[in-house]
């Protein structure tokens, strides 16, 4: 049984390489076909992932808000909402205290922050200047608070918790560019917000950048939900849906191409195909007056193709690997990697594809009739 498919397997790869040329051709066709399939299954595959990093780009898609109504959120409560994320890629989770301060004797809504934090979860703040220093007396203003001051960075202000607190002196580190409300506002440590105002231990809400996609997103929202007292998660569904919907149209569109790769593919190994078995009619036409009947016939060109589907998807695999890897590196900046479930599939579906292209061609190669071939006609 052995040796019988060791020949049938002998035979078939003599007739590929007695046609070189043309056996190169499709075998190119499939190459690069499998090429750009196993390169856009990859990506495919990874998109979403890297997607999802790059949005984190533009700052927190969930929203951690107080669950009663005292409008607060209890710090450690931070603690258990990074345990609830556990199984997440968390970015950063960068806590608020929201409140009024006197800033050079003009009321201003502040901020404090963790900002080493903030830097993760939003860096699509612009500074003019730089961010605060850790325990230093440093101030972060909003660009419209700022103009409003007519101060720049480097200059000192006079900042209290409001009436009849204690005044100090901060050092404007930096004016902050947010397009946003955070351009009115003034932003100081959360140890010297809290300070500032008696409420330590107290924040009014917290920002997660987590890296998910919309629907994990909304399982997460669920499960802080129900995990954490106290709480009220959110998500920023402006920044959700849209990496939902990017995501949906770049996906289409890797689905899109795959599918007309491989109806490309199939065509130029159909064609060769044809073309082979008009080459070899006499040889089919003198196998079947031997004794050769379409069951043989059949088997060998479907083989043939096999053989060249199988050794195209094999190159094609390694190339398509070094694409994905190229595109990921070139846009998103971090490598993929090699997954042998998807060699395998782009394998399968360069066999498939070579197999169905040969059917047109073996159909015609079964209806070659020996008597008129030895005749000549």
């Amino acid at each position: 049984m052995m040796n019988r498919y060791k020949m049938f397997f002998i035979m078939v790869a003599n007739s590929l390489l007695r046609r070189r040329a043309r056996m190169a051709i499709a075998l190119l066709a499939v190459a690069i076909g499998a090429t750009i399939i196993s390169g856009m299954i990859t990506v495919y595959k990874e998109v979403p992932e890297q997607m999802g990093r790059a949005f984190r780009a533009y700052g927190a898609n969930l929203l951690i808000l107080p669950g009663t109504d005292t409008g607060v959120i209890e710090e450690s409560s931070i603690a258990s909402v990074r345990k609830s994320l556990s199984g997440y890629e968390i970015v950063g989770i960068t806590p608020f205290l929201y409140d009024t301060l006197l800033i050079n004797h003009q009321t201003v809504m502040g901020g404090g922050t963790d900002f080493a934090v903030l830097q993760e979860v939003s860096p699509y703040w612009q500074i003019r200047g730089e961010w605060p220093a850790a325990g230093e007396k440093e101030i972060l203003l909003g660009a419209e608070f700022a103009a409003k001051l007519r101060v720049n960075p480097g200059d000192t202000i006079t900042v209290s918790g409001g009436e009849g607190t204690i005044v100090s002196d901060y050092r404007v580190s930096g004016i902050v560019r947010t397009g946003g409300n955070e351009e009115n506002f003034v932003f100081v440590s959360l140890p010297d917000m809290q300070n500032m105002k008696g409420r330590l231990g107290e924040l009014s809400l917290a920002q997660v950048s987590v890296v998910a996609g919309q629907d994990e997103l909304t399982r997460a929202e669920e499960k802080i939900r129900t995990d954490v007292p106290g709480v009220e998660p959110q998500l920023v569904k402006q920044i959700a849906q849209s990496e939902g919907t990017v995501l949906g149209k770049l996906q289409a569109l890797v689905l899109i191409v795959t599918v007309v790769v491989l109806v490309l593919t199939l065509i130029c190994v159909s064609t060769t195909m044809m073309a082979i078995v008009t080459e070899r009619r006499r040889e089919i036409g003198l196998k079947k007056a031997l004794g050769a009947d379409n069951r043989h016939i059949v088997a060998e060109f479907f083989g043939e193709g096999c053989l060249l589907g199988a050794l195209g998807g094999v190159l094609g695999s390694g190339f398509g690997y070094l694409f994905a890897q190229s595109v990921s590196v070139n846009v998103f900046g971090r490598g993929i990697e090699f997954s042998g479930t998807i060699v395998v599939v782009a394998l399968v579906m360069s066999v498939f594809v070579t197999g169905l292209a040969s059917l047109l061609p073996v159909r015609i190669a079964t209806n070659v009739d020996p008597a008129i071939i030895l005749r000549g006609e």
